[in-house]
């Protein structure tokens, strides 16, 4: 993701308040009442972060580039990154620098942490790695008290498990998350923490039975389960599905399920014009759905996902992309007034824009 030119944490709250300001005139036709805004620490916020490798002779360097550039920027220190991935870095390269197994073709170094300091990193090969790697890197895992994966084509060995457990304090409750390499998560805890904090509150005493599309590992699935009698979430990748079941046994919750599919799909299934098999044990008819919630990808909902919207008196919307969310937003706007809006910097010194729009039926 690009950075702007200036990251100093002085210039974040301006920085903050453009962002803010931009999204409101973007949206000024559509929703003219007050925004939720929430702001994101200034310095070492990320708990997700990647670097090249850059090797001159037998000396290592973390390594970004500039866009368009080939030459490399050496990063000694990333202050956008958590302190845990910070105080790791050098100890990780002083490391391996001295250990030509673990060294050698070595292109890239992803760091997965979490607000308690949890630590999973991956390590990936432009060679092929096998039992002699991972002789080597068990040790060096257990010495840095981290979960360490090495990758080359075709070939994961992890040293242990390859996820971390990640822990979000909302409304003072506490939710329990893992977190797998290659999977998606919220990539600002504390950010992430507002937003589920924003949900619960525009979901507050609507009642009936919630249905999620684009769920996740259940990163909302599970606070808004306490405020529904029930929740049907849909979700595509296999990997997050998983981790969604999980993360539902690790938090006690027994009205919602995750069942393995796109928006398309589901759109097919609640249309009854296709029948799947993934869904031969639910009845979707036994749901009273009274609210639709959906964080959908950049590209924002298809059509047919959007016509199944309609059928909801109640739409709550989380978007990464604010030009796909106006346009749904606009095409929803004959039949729905925009209750609430908000604006969460998820990426602070960035132009991405993370927001979220509650919608209830005229």
């Amino acid at each position: 993701m690009q950075l702007l030119t200036q990251t100093s944490p002085t210039t974040y709250q301006q920085q903050f308040d453009e962002k803010a300001d931009r999204l409101k005139t973007q949206f000024n036709t559509l929703y003219t009442g007050q925004w939720n805004t929430y702001s994101s620490q200034h310095s070492y916020y990320r708990a997700r972060a990647e670097f090249g490798v850059w090797h001159d002779n037998d000396d290592l360097h973390y390594a970004m580039f500039e866009p368009g550039s080939r030459t490399p920027v050496f990063i000694k220190h990333f202050d956008i990154a958590n302190m845990a991935i910070n105080n790791l870095m050098p100890q990780l390269i002083e490391a391996i620098r001295p250990n030509p197994m673990l060294r050698q073709r070595l292109f890239q170094v992803e760091f997965l942490s979490t607000k308690a300091g949890d630590m999973l990193v991956t390590l990936i090969y432009h060679k092929r790695i096998d039992d002699t790697w991972l002789a080597e890197a068990q040790p060096l895992a257990e010495s840095l008290g981290i979960k360490l994966i090495g990758r080359s084509r075709k070939v994961k060995l992890p040293t242990s498990e390859d996820q971390v457990k990640e822990t979000l304090t909302v409304n003072g409750n506490q939710f329990h998350y893992f977190q797998a390499e290659g999977g998606f998560s919220q990539p600002n805890p504390e950010v992430a923490e507002k937003m589920i904090e924003w949900a619960l509150e525009q979901t507050t005493e609507i009642g009936g039975d919630l249905l999620e599309l684009y769920c996740g590992n259940g990163n909302f699935t599970i606070p808004l389960s306490r405020q529904f009698n029930k929740v049907l979430a849909t979700e595509i990748s296999k990997t997050s599905v998983n981790l969604g079941l999980k993360n539902f046994a690790a938090n006690n919750v027994d009205n919602a399920q995750i069942i393995r599919m796109s928006s398309e799909e589901f759109t097919d299934a609640m249309n009854e014009t296709r029948a799947f098999r993934r869904m031969k044990d639910t009845d979707l008819k036994s749901f009273d759905f009274s609210t639709i919630f959906v964080d959908p990808p950049r590209a924002g909902l298809d059509e047919g996902t959007l016509a199944l919207t309609r059928s909801f008196d109640h739409i709550l919307y989380i978007s990464c992309n604010p030009e796909t969310l106006h346009r749904d937003l606009e095409a929803l706007s004959d039949q729905y007034e925009i209750t609430k809006m908000a604006f969460f910097d998820q990426f602070p010194y960035t132009h991405h824009a993370e927001s979220g729009a509650m919608l209830k039926r005229r």
